[in-house]
């Protein structure tokens, strides 16, 4: 009975990270969705409030983050991954949002697919696709 509510319990969670994903454009300003959409390679950057920029980056990682962190926690109930997992989630932050501020200020045609992959990895859950595997792979080691 209980392992049929944490399933409900994640279910509902990655909805969540579904409904972000869905709405991205009507909750969150971001120039560079559209800028991404189309032939990027060939046009220019389009023009942007730097600073709606990163407070909506923020905010969207903050509640991806939030989601994908009680997803870990539901997945294993162990507070010592999630908060080796908070620590990770706050070193990517400020790594990453480092790397795409220095990217939007010195762009250059050559770095519109760096700035593209680290802002993917900012705006979309994808740590947790790294750490859900490296820890159950970590559970099983522990068990044996």
């Amino acid at each position: 009975m209980k392992r049929r509510y944490r399933i409900i319990e994640i279910g509902i969670l990655i909805l969540l990270l579904a409904a972000i994903r869905f709405f991205e454009e009507d909750i969150f300003y971001d120039p560079l969705i559209m800028f991404f959409k189309s032939d990027y390679l060939l046009g220019i950057i389009p023009p942007m409030d730097m600073a709606k920029l990163m407070i909506n980056l923020s905010l969207r990682y903050a509640l991806n983050s939030i989601i994908s962190l009680a997803i870990i926690y539901f997945c294993f109930r162990d507070m010592g991954i999630l908060k080796f997992s908070v620590i990770l989630y706050g070193v990517l932050y400020v790594v990453a949002t480092s790397v795409f501020i220095f990217l939007v200020l010195n762009i250059e045609h050559e770095h519109y697919l760096a700035l593209f992959y680290v802002r993917r990895f900012l705006i979309h859950p994808l740590f947790l696709l790294i750490l859900l595997p490296a820890f159950y792979y970590y559970r099983l080691r522990n068990y044996k």
